[in-house]
């Protein structure tokens, strides 16, 4: 059997995903879909709408074969490492390609582009060093760095271009075997606010026109497959919510209130001082907004900031990060038939273990980080449902379809 490994988050899954999971079955020919899928908390530094397995259910409901959950010790990470943690645990099952969505929508560009970066690395860092010292962002300096280096035809502002870049760097750097492809997205951009498709829209302006209210489920309607629909209305009705950041902000700032400047140091990303903003914001701040917005620099995105509120919330330290480099085991969330039949096919050869029990994973310095996360995102819960949110963790097992 062949197949092809896609990487998504599907907060919510919608119309526009669809379309690539479809274009990436008729552009591959794979016999199998697998997905690495962040846990619930996700790349840019956000608690998933809902669970992760709710967000499996979806998945499997649209046709994908196999969800694997990408840790939250790569999830929450800048575009590099979350490639690089993604596209690991694919190559561990073997996976022949993978198809990810971007702005540009040809393979070749990124191929160029990163080759070009191999024989100009020590310029690129020399331009890198230089934007950073004018105060902008590293996502702007890395696009500046390029700029200087007149690699063309990729836009390496746009967000999809970014991660689809790190991804091919990962496959030629470590992953020889596996081919890329890419699929231009259509209709709705990465960061669009407002919806202004008829039938596809960004998952960002989906949540904003949801308002994560179940009242406004109907709106989103014409966007998502009905599988969707029901999913999101099956996990309001259970938990009576949507996560969002607000839902964390009193405990988000008790948190940093509490902890002692050089213990808030020790956090992930939390470099040059920023303890010391966080600590002065969180003394007036009466929303996460307004908290991230007193902390808020050019050199520092809110992207970059919700991830560093990721790993407050969560304790992820700066020597956790540096400690585990490399996804260690592959823990399957869900699979339909065909998804069942390929890990039959692949088991005896995978570099992984697998994991399909949680006990098995109870001292794993990765996992011991899963539930931390776990943790955090069921705490805005109330009790029974806080409860029986986090057994499931522990006690569901992959989902089959």
């Amino acid at each position: 059997m062949k197949a092809v490994g896609i990487v998504v988050e599907y907060n919510p899954f919608h119309n526009g995903h669809l379309y690539h999971l479809q274009e990436t079955k008729r552009q591959t020919g794979a016999d199998c879909v697998i997905a690495v899928m962040s846990g619930n908390f996700l790349q840019r530094g956000e608690p998933a709408l809902v669970s992760k397995w709710s967000r499996t259910r979806m998945a499997l409901a649209a046709g994908v074969d196999m969800i694997v959950e990408l840790p939250y010790m790569f999830a929450v990470q800048a575009a590099k490492e979350f490639a690089a943690g993604a596209v690991s645990l694919l190559a561990a099952l073997h996976c022949d390609s993978i198809c990810f969505g971007s702005e540009s929508g040809n393979i070749h560009h990124f191929t160029e582009a990163v080759k070009a970066l191999a024989k100009q690395e020590d310029e690129y860092n020399a331009y890198l060093k230089k934007a950073l010292k004018t105060g902008v962002s590293y996502p702007k300096a890395s696009a500046i760095a390029f700029q200087q280096l007149q690699i063309e035809n990729l836009d390496l502002a746009k967000p999809n271009n970014i991660l689809g870049f790190y991804y091919v760097k990962a496959i030629i750097e470590e992953h020889k075997q596996m081919i890329p492809h890419t699929i231009k997205r259509i209709a709705a951009g990465y960061h669009d606010e407002t919806i202004s498709d008829p039938s596809i829209a960004s998952a960002t302006s989906l949540r904003n026109t949801l308002n994560y209210s179940i009242e406004q489920l109907e709106k989103i309607a014409p966007y998502i497959p009905q599988s969707t629909k029901n999913v999101l209305y099956e996990y309001y009705s259970t938990y009576r919510l949507f996560h969002q950041w607000n839902d964390y902000f009193s405990l988000l700032k008790y948190r940093i209130l509490t902890m002692d400047a050089s213990e808030m140091s020790e956090i992930a990303d939390m470099d040059e001082g920023l303890e010391y903003r966080f600590k002065d914001a969180a003394m007036e701040a009466r929303s996460f907004a307004e908290l991230i917005n007193m902390v808020k620099t050019k050199r520092y995105t809110w992207t970059r900031l919700q991830r560093t509120c990721a790993h407050i919330l969560t304790n992820f330290t700066k020597q956790q990060k540096e400690a585990n480099k490399q996804a260690t085991y592959i823990r399957v969330l869900g699979m339909s038939k065909i998804g069942q039949a390929y890990l039959k096919t692949v088991k005896k050869q995978l570099s992984l273990p697998l994991i399909s029990k949680v006990p098995l994973l109870e001292n794993h310095p990765i996992y011991k980080q899963e539930k931390k996360a776990t943790y955090a995102y069921a705490s805005v819960l109330q009790e029974p449902l806080r409860t029986k949110a986090i057994k499931e963790e522990y006690a569901t097992p992959p989902i089959r379809k």
